[in-house]
């Protein structure tokens, strides 16, 4: 069963979401502040977080920041409607999507799932090259969800690899930005949306190419991204 630990301080808010994913088949279990939330979360024992921004002692924000310290789990933030400072901070510190509050239990769990399945790895297959993916100074094992780049280990959440392999599948070519949101984020891009992004901004900052001031990832104003194809 998928365990859910949603950490929201709103007692009514936080009993609805509980109620609707058990229904749904989670596990669920509920922490309502920040400093119970953080040591729920690096237990081990939750495969996605639902981390409300405005919280007693640690608001949201602290609690990424101090998970993101030493787990990849996944991390869907609930943010007031409108509060785009909260938002993109949150994705810029590795959260993996968000909602903004007031949502319905259903929009909630639609995203959860989205989450979940694009973190969880593709069906075995008879040929372990199928899950390789090899760009250059990127390698990427579909499989293992693993990555390296200049031979190193990246560090990526599952919404940063699910996009970083997206590019790499097409490498040298432009990818547009709706196409990125719905095989990265399991949804449509909607007006305004920056999700994509700071996504993207952050995968930058991890890619630091050898050469200085060289970028790894072009941006296509207007229509999406395109990762460069290179001989390594």
């Amino acid at each position: 069963m998928t365990r859910v630990l949603l950490i929201d301080d709103d007692h009514m808010l936080a009993n609805l979401i509980r109620e609707y994913l058990t229904q749904e088949g989670y596990a669920v279990s509920v922490e309502a502040d920040g400093v119970a939330g953080v040591a729920a979360a690096l237990g081990g024992e939750h495969d996605i977080v639902v981390l409300d921004v405005m919280m007693p002692l640690m608001n949201g924000v602290e609690v990424l920041r101090e998970i993101r310290l030493y787990s990849r789990v996944p991390v869907l933030m609930l943010t007031a409607r409108g509060d785009e400072i909260d938002r993109i901070l949150g994705l810029e510190m590795g959260a993996d999507d968000y909602v903004p509050k007031p949502c319905s239990p259903r929009e909630l769990a639609a995203r959860v799932r989205a989450i979940l399945r694009r973190h969880a790895p593709p069906a075995q297959r008879s040929d372990a090259n199928s899950k390789l993916l090899a760009s250059g100074l990127l390698t990427m094992n579909l499989g293992e969800r693993s990555a390296r780049w200049r031979d190193q280990p990246l560090a990526l959440t599952s919404t940063e690899f699910s996009l970083l392999a997206e590019l790499a599948r097409n490498a040298g070519r432009v990818v547009e930005k709706q196409t990125l949101s719905e095989q990265a984020l399991g949804r449509a891009l909607t007006r305004f949306d920056r999700t994509i992004d700071v996504h993207i901004s952050s995968l930058r900052q991890k890619l630091v190419h050898p050469d200085a001031g060289k970028t790894v990832i072009l941006t296509i104003r207007g229509i999406g991204y395109q990762l460069l194809r290179e001989d390594g």
